[in-house]
């Protein structure tokens, strides 16, 4: 590490949750055991739960929704935390235990370093074979449709567009708070408007595990919703495709990298 590198007090470690007291405790304990961020943030979209008492008795900074917004809006609800107490970057994870903090040093060093401003966690490797993660057959045709049309859209490739195993600087936190980042599943269209803003960003493989309880938001019939809803928030992100290079423009953010 170079004196260029933002130092980890700068930064803030976000964990979005609903009904995680089982494993929420396990994530940030494993968390400290891994990466040297002393501001841990647990935003609890209105569990139902012991989620925020464990948090808190775990020494973590614990934001509460009073009712379930989505999974979206408590990321945003994350963004303006880390914006507010001057955060240079974070990093966020889930807390159902499929992220492992032994992988944080992977994304957040890139987004340190200054080489990204987002750093995205694949659960796929380079050759596209799976690490660790095995969902199920209709999630990866998922995943490869909405990579094929980021590509069409973007001309870059993304392998994984729906991981929420993240990493960003203030520049991209900052641009997510200015009113556009969807409530529910902020996945590929977040990715094409970041793009289309002029914020570069960098997928990295790593290993990620099965969920190890509670319910998934892809659970049931929302794979459906999700698939609709995607293509109509793409749909809208080319539409504003101006309102996204103005931005571009204006804060003069970085080129993507080659």
């Amino acid at each position: 590490m170079t004196n260029a590198l933002m130092t980890m007090d700068q930064g803030v470690l976000l964990i979005p949750c609903y009904n995680e007291a089982p494993r929420i405790g396990r994530v940030v304990d494993g968390i400290r055991h891994h990466i040297p961020v002393s501001n841990i943030a647990v935003i609890d979209d209105a569990s139902s739960d012991q989620t925020t008492a464990i948090a808190h008795g775990m020494g973590a900074k614990v934001l509460t929704h009073a009712t379930n917004l989505g999974y979206g809006a408590a990321l945003e609800t994350g963004y303006r935390y880390a914006q507010q107490a001057g955060c240079l970057w974070l990093a966020q994870m889930d807390g159902d235990g499929q992220h492992l903090p032994s992988e944080l040093p992977r994304i957040v060093e890139p987004v340190r370093a200054g080489k990204a401003d987002i750093v995205i966690g694949s659960r796929y490797r380079n050759d596209g074979t799976a690490s660790g993660w095995q969902g199920s057959a209709l999630r990866r045709t998922g995943h490869r449709v909405f990579s094929e049309i980021i590509f069409r859209l973007t001309g870059q490739r993304f392998l994984d567009p729906t991981s929420g195993f993240q990493a960003m600087n203030r520049p991209a936190f900052t641009f997510f708070t200015s009113g556009i980042f969807p409530c529910d599943y902020p996945d590929s269209d977040v990715i094409v408007m970041a793009l289309r803003a002029g914020l570069r960003i960098l997928e990295v493989p790593v290993t990620m595990l099965p969920r190890s309880g509670g319910v998934s938001m892809h659970a049931g019939l929302k794979p459906l919703y999700y698939s609709i809803k995607m293509l109509f928030s793409l749909f809208l992100v080319v539409l504003n495709d101006r309102n996204w290079k103005d931005y571009a423009n204006t804060h003069h953010a970085g080129t993507q990298p080659t």
